[in-house]
């Protein structure tokens, strides 16, 4: 039962974190979009943004693979998720003093339930801010409802010795023993997919002395190793650099690992100083095996927080000025891939490792993904242009078979668009974050009608060409001015996706794209006409002629739509 009871509180635990942290990005997600991108120009910024984000979302790992999905998505440099990566691993250790302070030493589980009911209240709120609190709130709770329940189901071995006298044999083969630890700290940690739950495992083993302060520190270390596994298996279907910046994080974990290891004993003796200066006892002096006093108990905690705070900062202040290189040593160890620069244009560049854990964040790869689709489909109507000037057969049908595949690749990005947000939990993303992926599917949509018309041209074209017919040097100028209108109006529209806030003045410049489209479509069929009562034009070339800028404005119509897609 005890057993039972330890892995239902840890359990309780990590949804409660996970709770906590989904409730601060729905309140806090597009600001920390907007903050992490703009707040990563030099390594120093980068190590504060990852800083600051991971000590709100209070979570590493959700951090590391955010960073590394907007490296896929193309967000991030590899050198700038360098740094948010190294602020990452200090910001996690926020947690650990958290845990440490309210779970230790002020039993906080005391107003655990009161706050849910709190919690309860606010969820009832019409306001989304209130909702998205009211998660913060209850994931707070039985976080350390968790906790409490942790402490209290684990056995006391001075009651009980044999209970987990496995553990304590382990301790006794002098640095072999740190290496075991090391190697549960990473297990444990790679297991619950939580260094912060591993972290909350090693204080309670600690504080109840089932191991002494030295393997406490080593399966520290070993959480720093473990922890590196989820962004790795994050970017595993990832882009290359995607999988560059996470081998970025495994490198400086296990080179920071490394050094410590080589200086274990100065490193915990530097690590004892500092919390004697706090005025408490040495760790590294206290014996684990006798029951622990207030001060003894106080200083292990603070000791293992400590050391894993010190360990963090100190690998940053390491390798910081070796961003570069590290760079170079990723990018030497996974080399890119070999493909023709019109197959790399084509396929989708920001989403192909998957929705992000960080759901309330991932919409920004969506949101690049668009802009991508957008400039694939402007590339196919330089294809129509092609395909109407072409001099002959063979010209026509290689520019006919392009816009067929270009059809079939707009289909295929929007599946897959679509796929990226239908994976999306609705009840992980805010309210404002819902809006903008209903809107991505409205624009996904239209873009999609685009590639058909492209296709629908080179049809209406085939069929000239099977009737013998061609289109005189003034129709082929006045199609060239529909789609020179037509470019114009598409340049518009991805400076208006490409905006970070919707700017009324950008769907003014649509809108007035697409009326100078309509009005040329109305100026080319009355002249058109005109033409065909004076006899100065084929019959069956005249309807060719106009079915073809008639589907060339109707191009216009899915650009306006898209800009306007995007109003708030």
């Amino acid at each position: 039962m005890q057993i039972l009871t330890l892995l239902g509180a840890l359990g309780m635990f990590l949804y409660g974190m996970n709770l906590m942290s989904a409730g601060l990005q729905k309140a806090a997600g597009s600001k920390m979009r907007g903050f992490l991108t703009k707040m990563t120009s030099t390594p120093f910024k980068g190590v504060l943004s990852g800083l600051g984000i991971t000590s709100v979302i209070q979570s590493s790992s959700a951090t590391t693979v955010m960073t590394v999905g907007f490296v896929n998505a193309g967000l991030l440099t590899l050198k700038q998720a360098i740094g948010v990566i190294m602020g990452a691993n200090i910001g996690t250790t926020v947690t650990a003093w958290l845990v440490a302070w309210l779970g230790f030493k002020a039993d906080i589980s005391l107003f655990a339930v009161p706050l849910m009911a709190v919690g309860f209240i606010l969820s009832l709120s019409k306001s989304d801010k209130r909702r998205h609190i009211s998660e913060l709130v209850v994931g707070f709770s039985l976080l350390f409802l968790g906790l409490s329940l942790m402490k209290e189901s684990v056995p006391d071995l001075r009651e009980t010795p044999e209970v987990l006298a496995f553990i304590r044999e382990w301790t006794g083969f002098g640095f072999g023993s740190v290496l075991i630890f090391l190697l549960f700290g990473s297990v444990l940690t790679l297991v619950l997919q939580s260094s912060s739950a591993t972290m909350a495992l090693t204080l309670i083993m600690v504080n109840m002395g089932w191991i002494p302060f030295e393997m406490g520190a080593a399966m520290v270390l070993g959480e720093n190793i473990g922890t590196t596994i989820t962004a790795n298996i994050a970017a595993a279907v990832g882009n290359v650099n995607a999988r560059r910046a996470a081998l970025a994080h495994t490198l400086f974990n296990v080179f920071g690992v490394c050094w410590a290891l080589l200086l274990f004993k100065p490193f915990l003796a530097l690590v004892g100083m500092v919390i004697t200066w706090m005025g408490l006892p040495n760790p590294l002096d206290i014996d684990h095996t006798m029951a622990m006093t207030e001060g003894e108990s106080t200083a292990t905690l603070y000791g293992i927080s400590m050391l894993h705070t010190m360990f963090n900062v100190i690998n940053t202040l390491l390798l910081i000025w070796f961003t570069k290189q590290m760079v170079k040593i990723v990018t030497f160890v996974i080399k890119d891939k070999k493909t023709s620069e019109e197959e790399d244009t084509l396929k989708l560049r920001f989403i192909d490792a998957g929705p992000l854990s960080t759901a309330e964040l991932a919409i920004g790869q969506a949101r690049n993904e668009v802009i991508h689709f957008a400039n694939i489909s402007r590339q196919g109507l330089e294809y129509v242009r092609r395909a109407v000037k072409a001099k002959d057969d063979k010209e026509f049908e290689a520019m006919r078979k392009k816009l067929v595949k270009y059809e079939e690749i707009s289909d295929r990005i929007e599946y897959e668009i679509a796929q990226f947000l239908n994976a999306l939990p609705e009840d992980s993303i805010s309210e404002e974050t819902r809006n903008e992926v209903k809107r991505t599917y409205k624009i996904i949509g239209e873009l999609e009608s685009l590639g058909d018309s492209g296709e629908a041209i080179s049809r209406i074209l085939s069929r000239r060409n099977s009737h013998n017919q061609k289109f005189s040097d003034e129709q082929i100028a006045k199609i060239e001015a529909m789609i020179s209108a037509v470019d114009s109006a598409y340049e518009v529209m991805i400076e208006n996706l490409s905006a970070e806030e919707f700017d009324p003045m950008g769907l003014r410049l649509a809108t007035d794209r697409e009326i100078e489209v309509n009005e040329l479509r109305n100026n080319i069929r009355e002249e058109e006409i005109l033409r065909l009562e004076k006899s100065e034009s084929s019959y069956h070339s005249s309807v060719y002629f106009l079915d073809t800028v008639s589907e060339i404005e109707r191009m216009g119509d899915f650009i306006i739509n898209i800009s306007q897609a995007l109003e708030r």
